[in-house]
C-alpha cells in the first residue's frame, strides 16, 4: 500500500519485502554460451525490449525470482517486490512440432561431435543451426514467439518482474542446457534416447554394409561348443592388426560445467573456467605418457596451478 508524503500531493511507493529465502540469486548470467544466448536472443527481438531488460537485472541478483518451473512450452515464476502476494509471472514460447524435432535430431546424429558433446552434457556452437534445417529455431527470433505475463499493474513488456525472471532462466540454462530442449517440448531423456538410437543405428548399418561389400575382411565367428574353458583366454591365432588414436576430448572440464558450481562457491568465475586449464594440463600429460616410447624415462613435469582469483566481498 502507498503512503502519502506531507510536502508532495503523489502517493510514495511502499518499501519493498525482503528477498525470500528461496530466492534464486542469480551470480552471473552467461557463464556458458547458451547462456548468453538467451539473453542476446531477447535482447534483439527489439530495441524496446533490450532497453526494458535491463531493469530486472538487480532483482534478479537480489534473489527476488522464486519457485521457478520450465515444462514444454512454458515457464512460471514468482516475484517478491513491494505487496504482500507475490507477482505471478508466465513465459510462454511454442514447443516445436514432432516433425520438426525428428529432423533436428537426425542432423544432431549425422554429426559426431554433436552427439558427443550433447552426451557429455554440453550444448554444441552450432547447435541452432542444426533447428535452422528443420525450419525452425531453438531461441526465440521475434516478440511474436515469445509471449508474456505478469500480475503487477506494469503495462510494459517486458516488466522488472518478467525481465528479472529472463535473467533467473538464462542462469538455469548455464547450469542444465536440456532445460532449453524442454521447452521447446522435449526432455533430455527423450533427445538422448532418440540420439542413441539414431547413432546406434547408423552404426549398425555402416557395420552391415562393410560386411556385405565384395573383399571385406571377414571377423571369424567364434564358438565356445567343446571347448575347455582352460583355453578360453588363450590366442588361437595371430592378433588383430589394431590401429588406434588418443586425442584431446572435444570440450574439457564437462563434467565440471554439467554439475555447476557447489554452494559453497564464492569465486566469480565458475568451476569449470578456474579448473579447465589444470584438466587439459592433466589430459596432456596423460596422452604423452600414453604415447611416449617406453625406453624413454624423461622426468614428469608438474601443471602450472591456476593463478588465485579474487574473491567476492
Amino acid at each position: 500500500m502507498s503512503r502519502w508524503s506531507r510536502w508532495s500531493p503523489f502517493p510514495t511507493p511502499a518499501p519493498k519485502r525482503p528477498p525470500p529465502e528461496r530466492g534464486i540469486k542469480v551470480k552471473r548470467v552467461g557463464a556458458t554460451w547458451w547462456g548468453r544466448r538467451w539473453i542476446e536472443a531477447l535482447e534483439r527481438l527489439s530495441s524496446n525490449y533490450s532497453n526494458r531488460l535491463a531493469r530486472g537485472r538487480t532483482y534478479a541478483r537480489a534473489g527476488r525470482v522464486h519457485d521457478l518451473v520450465v515444462a514444454p512450452g512454458k515457464v512460471t515464476a514468482r516475484v517478491t517486490g513491494s505487496r504482500a502476494t507475490p507477482y505471478k509471472v508466465t513465459l510462454r514460447i511454442a514447443p516445436l512440432a514432432p516433425a520438426a524435432w525428428d529432423k533436428a535430431i537426425g542432423e544432431m546424429a549425422r554429426q559426431a561431435l554433436f552427439a558427443a558433446e550433447l552426451l557429455a552434457g554440453q550444448m554444441p556452437t552450432e547447435i541452432d543451426g542444426v533447428f535452422h534445417a528443420a525450419g525452425r529455431s531453438l531461441f526465440p527470433a521475434t516478440e511474436k514467439d515469445l509471449e508474456t505475463d505478469c500480475s503487477c499493474p506494469d503495462w510494459a513488456n517486458p516488466c522488472k518482474h518478467v525481465a528479472a525472471t529472463h535473467y533467473v532462466l538464462g542462469e538455469a540454462f548455464d547450469k542444465d542446457p536440456f532445460l532449453l530442449f524442454e521447452l521447446r517440448g522435449r526432455s533430455k531423456e527423450d533427445v538422448l534416447g532418440a540420439l542413441r538410437k539414431r547413432r546406434a543405428g547408423a552404426a549398425g548399418a555402416a557395420d552391415g554394409a562393410e560386411r556385405a561389400a565384395p573383399g571385406a575382411a571377414q571377423i571369424p565367428f567364434v564358438s565356445l561348443a567343446k571347448r575347455d574353458p582352460a583355453e578360453y583366454e588363450r590366442h588361437r591365432g595371430p592378433p588383430l592388426n589394431l590401429h588406434f588414436r588418443i586425442e584431446p576430448p572435444a570440450s574439457s572440464a564437462t563434467l565440471l560445467r554439467q554439475l555447476g558450481a557447489p554452494p559453497s562457491w564464492s569465486l566469480d568465475e565458475p568451476p569449470a573456467e578456474v579448473l579447465a586449464p589444470l584438466y587439459q594440463a592433466a589430459g596432456a600429460l596423460a596422452r604423452d605418457l600414453a604415447l611416449r616410447p617406453a625406453e624413454e624415462s624423461a622426468p614428469v613435469s608438474t601443471p602450472p596451478r591456476p593463478k588465485p582469483r579474487a574473491r567476492r566481498s
